[in-house]
């Protein structure tokens, strides 16, 4: 069951098939909704997102979950522009924000991991302790929004790289580590600790290692969608990404992967992701009033998860 698209069950086929009829709803309601320049905005809009949920589909794989992603993300994006700022704004000062961004990152999956699976405390408590805690740092680091990162960072993240529109290569990217992971003997052995964990720690796998491994990666990822959100907004924001990580764990459940753990995929969560993008975005466009959008957005989502589980079951 390794390799990026092969997913746990048939779930995933539902979420392939709630994003067409979403396409097609959009494309009616938003008549340029197939010109490049818009196909580019709205993967622009929804590459933080995607990032975000791939990282959570390995927790949850090795049947743990991540609350702190979205914290994760506003302390990246303040300590990068505050490191940017720091040393100068231009040229090596912008490379080595970028470095100590994704260094925060994957250092705050390594602390989640570490508590949870060196201590044994319960995923979603601690991680929901660690948001709080990574939270109030990222306003100590910057109290109050509006720190400008240079303006060769945000150029060249709405432009182009070699001619590729820089979001482009960053899915490109992406999804080429995501496929890397999947090739290798840590996916099925993360999905055995999911799945089956006595089994697995009685077979003499290092269920610790993978787990904290799983949530650096979260981490990880969680740097790279900051810094698609730092690109985009061009400043330092410390309530950044507060919504990240349910959303992101709904797109990891859209996408066929089983909150209980062991089964499920990168390539499904991607698509999850695209889902509650295109949500958004058909809900927006169709004029529904901002108070119902929210609640007509969940329902969705609900019923999307409800296919899904029926398919599965079936």
């Amino acid at each position: 069951m390794s390799g990026l698209g092969k997913l746990g069950g048939r779930a995933w086929l539902v979420t392939a098939a709630a994003l067409l009829v979403l396409l097609m709803v959009n494309a009616v309601l938003q008549p340029n909704f197939l010109e490049p320049s818009v196909i580019q905005s709205n993967l622009t809009t929804f590459l933080p997102l995607v990032l975000v949920a791939i990282g959570q589909t390995y927790v949850i794989l090795g049947g743990d979950i991540d609350l702190s992603v979205g914290a994760i993300v506003a302390l990246v994006n303040v300590v990068t522009v505050t490191v940017i700022a720091a040393l100068g704004g231009e040229g090596t000062a912008v490379i080595v924000g970028l470095l100590v961004g994704m260094g925060v990152g994957a250092g705050s999956g390594l602390v989640n991991g570490l508590i949870i699976a060196g201590l044994r405390f319960q995923p979603i408590v601690t991680t929901f302790a660690t948001s709080i805690v990574f939270s109030g740092l990222a306003l100590w680091v910057l109290p109050q929004a509006g720190m400008p990162v240079p303006e060769p960072y945000w150029r060249t993240y709405a432009g182009t790289i070699l001619g590729v529109p820089t979001v482009y290569v960053i899915y490109l990217l992406a999804f080429l580590l995501a496929a890397f992971l999947a090739a290798r003997p840590f996916m099925i052995r993360l999905k055995a600790v999911g799945g089956l964990r006595t089994a697995a720690f009685q077979t003499g796998l290092d269920l610790g290692r993978l787990r904290v491994s799983a949530f650096a990666l979260s981490g990880l990822y969680a740097a790279f969608a900051s810094l698609c959100l730092t690109g985009e907004t061009a400043s330092g924001d410390p309530l950044m990404g507060q919504t990240l990580a349910m959303s992101a764990i709904s797109a990891v459940v859209l996408g066929g992967t089983a909150l209980a753990g062991g089964v499920g995929g990168a390539l499904g969560s991607v698509l999850g992701a695209w889902v509650v993008g295109m949500i958004g975005s058909v809900i927006f466009f169709a004029g529904l009033p901002f108070e119902y959008q929210t609640l007509v957005q969940g329902l969705i989502i609900l019923a999307a998860l409800a296919g899904g589980v029926l398919v599965t079951r079936r």
